[in-house]
């Protein structure tokens, strides 16, 4: 019996990546939840497995070798679950390339400018003093649409960014998902939004969505705040 991954998690974007691919690939896993808002992510035992305290991070009793491994970065954790599971990384080299690609497209664009655009029109106003910044409104506002616009296209005659269904799809569905808050439209991004609604469709990432949803708060206090965005 496969031993459970330790899957260290609070329902963000980022989180919900690895929850998604953990229930998609079918590998058992135990859930630690890390509370962001509480500074569970400077926890000294956490800080030995994420050293960059965010998370998600794993520990896998049953890495390479039979020998336990831990890993942080959530890119980074896709792509060992697949090439653990093999699956959903790409038949072929060429594939496996083109599947990396997609995914370092969303570790280096989307995750960071949709990360960038919530925090300033979302949480940035409600800091103390508030943060009403127009010009990093419509910066990261324009850039995320600019980002789902060659998503749409890439889009285009596929089911899935890659043609098949792979991490990629994982690492990228969380943050769109979330295109209401980071103000944008799908009016005209056909294809995006049909595959939105594939991926809205699965079990998999039904329930990987929706992984202690009932824990995330709508708001911060003060003190949060502080705690997530002012760190020296």
């Amino acid at each position: 019996m496969t031993a459970p991954i330790a899957l260290h998690y609070w329902p963000t974007p980022n989180g919900k990546k690895i929850s998604i691919a953990l229930e998609e690939m079918g590998l058992p896993y135990d859930l630690h939840l890390v509370d962001i808002g509480a500074g569970d992510q400077f926890d000294p035992e956490f800080l030995k497995i994420a050293p960059n305290n965010r998370m998600p991070a794993i520990v896998d009793p049953e890495g390479p070798d039979g020998e336990p491994i831990s890993l942080f970065e959530s890119g980074a954790i896709l792509q060992y679950l697949a090439r653990k599971t093999g699956t959903f990384c790409g038949a072929t080299e060429r594939d496996r390339i083109n599947v990396d690609q997609w995914l370092m497209w969303q570790m280096g664009g989307v995750g960071p400018m949709a990360g960038q655009a919530h925090h300033f029109l979302r949480y940035a106003p409600d800091m103390d003093p508030p943060q009403v910044l127009p010009y990093a409104q419509e910066r990261y506002r324009n850039e995320v649409s600019r980002l789902y616009r060659v998503l749409d296209t890439q889009l285009d005659g596929k089911d899935y960014i890659c043609g098949d269904y792979s991490i990629a799809d994982m690492a990228i569905y969380p943050w769109a998902a979330s295109w209401e808050g980071q103000q944008q439209t799908l009016d005209d991004k056909p294809n995006m939004k049909a595959w939105m609604d594939r991926m809205a469709a699965r079990p998999a990432v039904k329930k990987g969505m929706e992984l202690a949803a009932e824990v995330r708060q709508k708001g911060y206090s003060k003190e949060q705040m502080e705690r997530l965005f002012k760190q020296k």
